[in-house]
Protein backbone atom coordinates (compact mmCIF):
# COMPACT_ATOMS: atom_id res chain seq x y z
CA UNK A 1 0.00 0.00 0.00
CA UNK A 2 1.28 3.45 -0.92
CA UNK A 3 2.07 5.84 1.95
CA UNK A 4 0.73 9.37 1.69
CA UNK A 5 2.25 12.34 3.47
CA UNK A 6 -0.77 14.56 4.03
CA UNK A 7 0.56 17.93 5.05
CA UNK A 8 -0.08 21.65 4.72
CA UNK A 9 -3.36 23.26 3.74
CA UNK A 10 -6.28 20.96 2.90
CA UNK A 11 -9.19 22.73 1.20
CA UNK A 12 -12.78 21.58 1.69
CA UNK A 13 -15.46 22.85 -0.65
CA UNK A 14 -18.56 24.57 0.76
CA UNK A 15 -22.22 23.97 -0.10
CA UNK A 16 -22.40 25.84 -3.41
CA UNK A 17 -24.86 24.94 -6.16
CA UNK A 18 -23.16 27.05 -8.84
CA UNK A 19 -20.53 24.74 -10.33
CA UNK A 20 -18.84 27.47 -12.37
CA UNK A 21 -18.43 29.61 -9.24
CA UNK A 22 -17.19 26.61 -7.23
CA UNK A 23 -14.55 25.78 -9.82
CA UNK A 24 -13.45 29.41 -10.16
CA UNK A 25 -12.97 29.67 -6.40
CA UNK A 26 -11.15 26.34 -6.25
CA UNK A 27 -8.90 27.45 -9.10
CA UNK A 28 -7.69 30.35 -6.96
CA UNK A 29 -6.86 27.94 -4.15
CA UNK A 30 -4.97 25.65 -6.50
CA UNK A 31 -2.97 28.57 -7.89
CA UNK A 32 -1.82 29.25 -4.34
CA UNK A 33 -0.19 25.83 -4.22
CA UNK A 34 -2.69 23.77 -2.23
CA UNK A 35 -2.14 20.04 -2.75
CA UNK A 36 -5.37 18.57 -1.32
CA UNK A 37 -9.00 19.37 -2.16
CA UNK A 38 -11.98 17.58 -0.66
CA UNK A 39 -15.36 17.81 -2.36
CA UNK A 40 -18.09 18.14 0.23
CA UNK A 41 -21.58 19.39 -0.63
CA UNK A 42 -24.36 18.41 1.76
CA UNK A 43 -27.13 20.25 -0.12
CA UNK A 44 -26.50 18.82 -3.59
CA UNK A 45 -28.53 15.99 -5.08
CA UNK A 46 -26.82 13.06 -6.76
CA UNK A 47 -26.91 14.66 -10.22
CA UNK A 48 -25.31 17.92 -9.06
CA UNK A 49 -22.76 16.05 -6.95
CA UNK A 50 -21.64 14.05 -9.98
CA UNK A 51 -21.47 17.15 -12.16
CA UNK A 52 -19.44 19.09 -9.62
CA UNK A 53 -17.20 16.18 -8.72
CA UNK A 54 -16.34 15.58 -12.36
CA UNK A 55 -15.53 19.25 -12.89
CA UNK A 56 -13.36 19.45 -9.77
CA UNK A 57 -11.63 16.16 -10.56
CA UNK A 58 -10.59 17.53 -13.96
CA UNK A 59 -9.41 20.78 -12.39
CA UNK A 60 -7.36 19.02 -9.72
CA UNK A 61 -5.84 16.68 -12.29
CA UNK A 62 -4.75 19.67 -14.37
CA UNK A 63 -2.92 21.05 -11.34
CA UNK A 64 -1.60 17.65 -10.21
CA UNK A 65 -3.46 17.98 -6.91
CA UNK A 66 -5.00 15.20 -4.80
CA UNK A 67 -8.81 15.15 -5.05
CA UNK A 68 -10.78 13.55 -2.20
CA UNK A 69 -14.53 12.87 -2.02
CA UNK A 70 -16.39 13.24 1.27
CA UNK A 71 -18.55 10.25 2.26
CA UNK A 72 -19.57 8.99 -1.19
CA UNK A 73 -17.15 6.20 -2.09
CA UNK A 74 -19.24 5.35 -5.16
CA UNK A 75 -18.81 8.92 -6.41
CA UNK A 76 -15.08 8.67 -5.78
CA UNK A 77 -14.98 5.59 -7.98
CA UNK A 78 -17.15 7.23 -10.65
CA UNK A 79 -14.88 10.26 -11.10
CA UNK A 80 -11.64 8.38 -10.33
CA UNK A 81 -10.87 10.57 -7.33
CA UNK A 82 -7.66 10.04 -5.40
CA UNK A 83 -9.53 8.95 -2.30
CA UNK A 84 -12.43 9.28 0.10
CA UNK A 85 -12.97 10.78 3.52
CA UNK A 86 -15.40 8.97 5.82
CA UNK A 87 -17.03 9.47 9.21
CA UNK A 88 -18.21 7.02 11.84
CA UNK A 89 -21.60 6.58 10.16
CA UNK A 90 -20.19 6.04 6.66
CA UNK A 91 -18.65 3.02 4.97
CA UNK A 92 -16.16 0.98 7.00
CA UNK A 93 -12.47 1.51 6.25
CA UNK A 94 -11.93 -2.08 5.12
CA UNK A 95 -14.93 -1.91 2.76
CA UNK A 96 -13.78 1.44 1.35
CA UNK A 97 -10.34 -0.09 0.74
CA UNK A 98 -11.86 -3.08 -1.03
CA UNK A 99 -13.93 -0.83 -3.30
CA UNK A 100 -11.32 1.83 -4.00
CA UNK A 101 -8.15 -0.27 -4.05
CA UNK A 102 -4.78 -0.11 -2.35
CA UNK A 103 -3.55 3.01 -4.14
CA UNK A 104 -6.30 5.37 -3.01
CA UNK A 105 -6.33 7.65 0.02
CA UNK A 106 -8.71 6.94 2.89
CA UNK A 107 -9.15 9.61 5.54
CA UNK A 108 -11.24 9.18 8.67
CA UNK A 109 -13.01 11.66 10.94
CA UNK A 110 -12.19 10.89 14.57
CA UNK A 111 -13.83 13.95 16.17
CA UNK A 112 -12.31 14.29 19.65
CA UNK A 113 -11.58 10.60 20.25
CA UNK A 114 -8.02 9.32 20.10
CA UNK A 115 -9.29 5.75 20.37
CA UNK A 116 -11.09 6.10 17.03
CA UNK A 117 -7.88 7.35 15.45
CA UNK A 118 -5.82 4.47 16.79
CA UNK A 119 -8.39 2.01 15.48
CA UNK A 120 -8.53 3.78 12.12
CA UNK A 121 -4.77 3.47 11.82
CA UNK A 122 -4.97 -0.25 12.65
CA UNK A 123 -7.58 -0.69 9.92
CA UNK A 124 -5.42 0.99 7.31
CA UNK A 125 -6.48 4.64 7.20
CA UNK A 126 -4.01 6.97 5.47
CA UNK A 127 -4.79 9.92 7.74
CA UNK A 128 -7.13 10.90 10.55
CA UNK A 129 -8.93 14.17 11.22
CA UNK A 130 -9.79 15.66 14.61
CA UNK A 131 -12.17 18.53 15.36
CA UNK A 132 -13.91 20.82 15.60
CA UNK A 133 -11.28 22.89 17.39
CA UNK A 134 -13.18 26.15 17.04
CA UNK A 135 -16.70 27.26 16.22
CA UNK A 136 -17.46 26.09 12.69
CA UNK A 137 -19.70 27.95 10.25
CA UNK A 138 -19.73 24.91 7.98
CA UNK A 139 -20.83 22.27 10.52
CA UNK A 140 -22.91 23.38 13.50
CA UNK A 141 -23.49 20.04 15.25
CA UNK A 142 -19.87 19.27 16.00
CA UNK A 143 -18.08 18.09 19.12
CA UNK A 144 -15.18 20.19 20.38
CA UNK A 145 -11.61 18.97 20.44
CA UNK A 146 -8.67 20.36 22.38
CA UNK A 147 -5.17 21.12 21.19
CA UNK A 148 -3.85 18.72 23.84
CA UNK A 149 -5.47 15.94 21.82
CA UNK A 150 -3.21 16.82 18.89
CA UNK A 151 -0.10 16.55 21.02
CA UNK A 152 -1.14 13.19 22.41
CA UNK A 153 -2.13 11.88 19.00
CA UNK A 154 1.16 12.99 17.52
CA UNK A 155 3.00 10.83 20.04
CA UNK A 156 0.84 7.75 19.44
CA UNK A 157 0.00 7.77 15.74
CA UNK A 158 2.19 6.96 12.78
CA UNK A 159 -0.10 8.50 10.15
CA UNK A 160 -0.76 12.18 9.40
CA UNK A 161 -3.10 14.23 11.56
CA UNK A 162 -5.52 16.77 10.11
CA UNK A 163 -7.18 19.46 12.23
CA UNK A 164 -10.58 20.81 11.22
CA UNK A 165 -13.31 23.13 12.44
CA UNK A 166 -13.48 26.92 12.42
CA UNK A 167 -9.84 27.36 11.45
CA UNK A 168 -8.69 30.85 10.50
CA UNK A 169 -5.38 32.58 9.95
CA UNK A 170 -5.64 33.84 13.52
CA UNK A 171 -5.87 30.42 15.18
CA UNK A 172 -4.25 27.96 12.76
CA UNK A 173 -0.69 28.29 14.10
CA UNK A 174 -1.62 26.88 17.49
CA UNK A 175 -2.92 23.69 15.85
CA UNK A 176 0.24 23.29 13.80
CA UNK A 177 2.42 23.88 16.84
CA UNK A 178 0.54 21.20 18.78
CA UNK A 179 1.22 18.55 16.13
CA UNK A 180 -1.27 18.89 13.30
CA UNK A 181 0.34 17.92 10.00
CA UNK A 182 -2.45 19.54 8.02
CA UNK A 183 -5.30 21.98 8.55
CA UNK A 184 -8.61 21.51 6.73
CA UNK A 185 -10.32 24.79 5.90
CA UNK A 186 -13.62 25.51 4.17
CA UNK A 187 -15.26 28.83 5.06
CA UNK A 188 -11.91 30.36 5.99
CA UNK A 189 -10.88 29.90 2.36
CA UNK A 190 -14.00 29.99 0.23
CA UNK A 191 -15.51 32.79 2.29
CA UNK A 192 -12.48 35.05 1.86
CA UNK A 193 -12.52 38.13 -0.36
CA UNK A 194 -9.12 37.25 -1.80
CA UNK A 195 -9.08 33.46 -1.78
CA UNK A 196 -5.68 33.04 -3.39
CA UNK A 197 -3.97 35.43 -0.97
CA UNK A 198 -5.53 33.79 2.08
CA UNK A 199 -4.58 30.33 0.83
CA UNK A 200 -0.97 31.47 0.42
CA UNK A 201 -0.99 32.90 3.94
CA UNK A 202 -2.23 29.58 5.32
CA UNK A 203 0.54 27.67 3.55
CA UNK A 204 3.13 30.12 4.88
CA UNK A 205 2.18 29.11 8.42
CA UNK A 206 3.61 25.65 7.81
CA UNK A 207 6.87 27.09 6.54
CA UNK A 208 7.16 29.28 9.61
CA UNK A 209 6.65 26.38 11.99
CA UNK A 210 8.89 24.10 9.92
CA UNK A 211 6.29 21.34 9.88
CA UNK A 212 7.26 18.46 7.62
CA UNK A 213 5.79 14.99 7.77
CA UNK A 214 6.09 11.87 5.69
CA UNK A 215 3.82 9.02 6.71
CA UNK A 216 4.86 5.42 6.78
CA UNK A 217 2.72 2.37 7.21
Amino acid sequence: MISYGINGLYAITPDIADTVQLCAMTQQILLAGVQYVQYRNKIADSILRLHQARALARLCKQHNVFFIINDHYDLAIEVDADGVHVGKEDIAICDARNYLGQNKIIGVSCYNQLELALEAERQGADYVAFGAFFHSKTKTNTVRASTDLLSEAKNKLGIPIVAIGGITLANAASLINHGSDSIAVSHGLYGAQNIRSVAKNFTQLFLKTDQTFSSSS
